[in-house]
């Protein structure tokens, strides 16, 4: 199982949580081994999963919106059609959270600041071409308001200048500031239902915003494996949604847990990369 990360990180959590429930699926004595290639945001451990002989024998995690973004900024050695889709395991969901010091406490009152005032409002965020990007565009185009990105190179640093003041905005995943909800106004969070991290906090959907995005994790083959292989793989990745051990191992790592399998994750898969592309086309990141 190929992790496109360094040991430690959030892939690489969920990767090894997942194996040994993988092995137990499998079954006939099947053994897992986490190999970390990290390098190019994850572009190096995808690429090799993606050229690897389709037998069932390799494995390689898979970052959305990433790999796709990966496929649009720069010459990546793979595509879209590059792999067998096994499962989306980890889906980390976008919140929009504001400074104290911003006054702007409410989605409405950050939504009525912002057209009021276009691109007055300063919103840091981890990257160019990651899901905050994107949640942010999708902002934009469902409220037509527009902002004044401030990337950093990383969610920690965003989080440390939103702490600081220095940007009004952000858009991180929910693991990332679930332990600063008291320093920081979370006006939302970008899911269908309200997340087990943080039940108290509202959905942007409750708020009349159709606004769903996130950091999704999961796993990918070499395309071309056999129809059997292929099945019995699924199949392992399927049940991971209904083992309780599973999620509890999970949730102590505040992973939220999103299961799709096979062709819905492909299918999510390509609509992420028409996203990106939509953007590029428009507002290039590079």
């Amino acid at each position: 199982m190929i992790v496109g990360y360094s040991a430690g990180g959030g892939t690489d959590v969920m990767a090894r949580t997942a194996a040994p429930f993988i092995e137990k699926y499998l079954g006939d004595g099947a053994s897992l081994v986490v190999k970390n290639m990290p390098g190019a945001s994850g572009q190096i451990g995808v690429t090799e999963a993606a050229n690897a002989d389709p037998d069932g024998y390799t494995l390689g995690t898979f970052n959305l919106p990433g790999m796709m973004a990966r496929t649009i900024d720069r010459e990546a050695g793979y595509d879209r059609d590059s792999f067998t889709y096994l499962a989306n395991v980890v889906n980390d969901p976008n919140v929009i959270v504001t400074s104290k010091d911003s006054g702007l406490d409410t989605l409405d009152k950050l939504l009525e600041e912002a057209k009021a005032n276009p691109l007055a409002v300063t919103v840091g965020m981890s990257s160019l071409g990651g899901d905050d990007h994107f949640a942010l565009i999708k902002l934009q185009q469902a409220t037509d308001t527009e902002y004044t990105i401030v990337p950093f190179k990383g969610s920690a640093p965003a989080r440390t200048a939103l702490l600081g003041g220095h940007v009004a905005m952000g858009i991180l995943n929910i693991s990332e500031v679930a332990e600063f909800q008291d320093q920081l106004n979370v006006l939302g969070v970008a899911t269908n239902e309200r997340s087990q991290f943080a039940p108290d906090l509202p959905t942007f959907k409750e708020q009349g915003l159709d606004l769903v995005n996130g950091s999704m994790r999961g796993f990918i083959a070499p395309a071309g494996l056999p129809e059997d292989v292929q099945a019995k793989l699924i199949d392992a990745f399927s049940q991971l949604s209904d083992d309780q051990e599973f999620l509890d191992a999970m949730a102590a790592t505040a992973n939220p847990v999103e299961v799709v399998t096979g062709e819905e994750f492909k299918q999510l898969t390509s609509d992420l990369y028409d996203l990106a592309n939509s953007v590029w086309q428009t507002t290039p990141w590079n």
